[in-house]
């Protein structure tokens, strides 16, 4: 990969991948007709130098720009719907996510929201809403920020309930950005820790991927690759980052997103009721949580622990070695490795356990998980 090059492949959403492709967002609009789009991101991504840049590089080429910004760490219904009455009230033609998962989420389901009017979550897919959603969408662009969740790339939006936090999953191919700027420039500003977190939420993502028990040959090589990626170039990325590193965890996030469509796993049902519980950060639930899971995992999986070893770099035959790196790979990028160290009690493992149960993740992990299991994962990671 020439890091100076921009490059265009679709999969299945058209993606434009280099560094400076952010330029072509303007031309892009007028190409397409698009007058006022609404800018979707997060309060943090709001007030950073280069968003502030893209809106002016917007707003000087002639178009009418407005942003909304306001969604919670874990967005909730009412930021959907906050988001949909912005896009009426000002008359927008189009909607550009910028940011990580949060914004993304956030933009595609206000994407969903605009001509679908039921309440949100009468299209959650788990209870077969994907079948109400029948109307135009929007002109959709998605814009990565971060290095993590690959949602760029994704036809679904996970948005929580506001009082009970139950996490709901927004989901129809209709929601797929129509283009995918990914300029790794963009994600130079990221602190230390959200590189770290975000890049340990896309190691999750091929990991569980590479093991879901889904058949899906396709997923599976995307997410060995993926994993080599990550392995080359996330600590570079979060101790001493360069436009390559950054490129390289773009990349990785980008096939992490592609290839969980096979499904995830124990970790993530692990994680999620983290941040619905405690406001955890989703990347830092992940990564907290990844080791303990693999673990989990591992007895009868033999092979394809060995493979993942391989793509981690870390020899033929060592899949034995996988979970002992993850534990390692935390502590070299300053992350935690046990609950405690992120405001788990003692007395959260109940409550813990039982969201975790009802996670709609670990049906797909390639061994069952009860929530005997699932307790006891937390109590070891305590």
């Amino acid at each position: 990969m020439d890091i100076n090059k921009a490059y265009g492949y679709n999969f299945p959403t058209p993606i434009r991948f280099g560094a400076g492709v952010i330029e072509e967002l303007v031309p892009y609009l007028k190409d397409h007709g698009l007058q006022r789009p609404l800018l979707v991101t997060d309060p943090n991504v709001a007030g950073l130098s280069f968003f502030k840049e893209i809106k002016k590089n917007l707003e000087q080429c002639g178009l009418s720009v407005e942003v909304f910004s306001e969604m919670h760490k874990n967005p909730v219904k009412t930021d959907v719907i906050q988001g949909g009455e912005m896009f009426h009230q000002t008359e927008r033609d189009s909607i550009i996510g910028i940011g990580g998962g949060v914004a993304l989420d956030v933009a595609r389901a206000i994407v969903l929201r605009v001509n679908h009017t039921r309440d949100l979550f009468d299209y959650d897919d788990l209870i077969g809403g994907d079948q109400y959603v029948t109307e135009e969408v929007p002109h959709f662009i998605t814009v990565p920020t971060t290095a993590g969740t690959g949602s760029e790339v994704g036809r679904s939006a996970i948005i929580s309930e506001d009082v009970s936090k139950r996490k709901r999953i927004l989901f129809s191919p209709k929601l797929m950005a129509k283009i995918v700027f990914a300029d790794p420039m963009l994600t130079m500003e990221l602190p230390a820790f959200i590189t770290a977190a975000t890049g340990m939420d896309a190691l999750t993502h091929n990991m569980e991927a590479y093991l879901a028990k889904n058949f899906h040959p396709m997923c599976d090589g995307i997410a060995l690759e993926g994993m080599a990626l990550i392995a080359q170039s996330l600590e570079k990325a979060t101790r001493d980052p360069d436009v390559d590193s950054r490129a390289k965890m773009l990349l990785a996030s980008l096939m992490g997103a592609v290839a969980f469509q096979k499904g995830l796993g124990v970790v993530h049902s692990l994680a999620h009721p983290l941040s619905s519980l405690l406001d955890t950060h989703h990347g830092l639930a992940n990564a907290v949580n990844l080791p303990y899971g693999m673990k989990f995992n591992f007895r009868g999986f033999e092979d394809r622990f060995n493979r993942m070893a391989l793509a981690l770099g870390l020899g033929y035959g060592k899949g034995n070695l996988v979970v002992e790196y993850l534990f390692d790979l935390n502590e070299k990028l300053g992350l935690p490795t046990k609950l405690s160290a992120i405001g788990v009690m003692e007395s959260h493992i109940e409550e813990l356990s039982a969201l975790a149960e009802a996670d709609f993740c670990h049906p797909n992990n390639p061994k069952p998980v009860s929530r005997k299991d699932f307790k006891r994962l937390y109590i070891e990671a305590l």
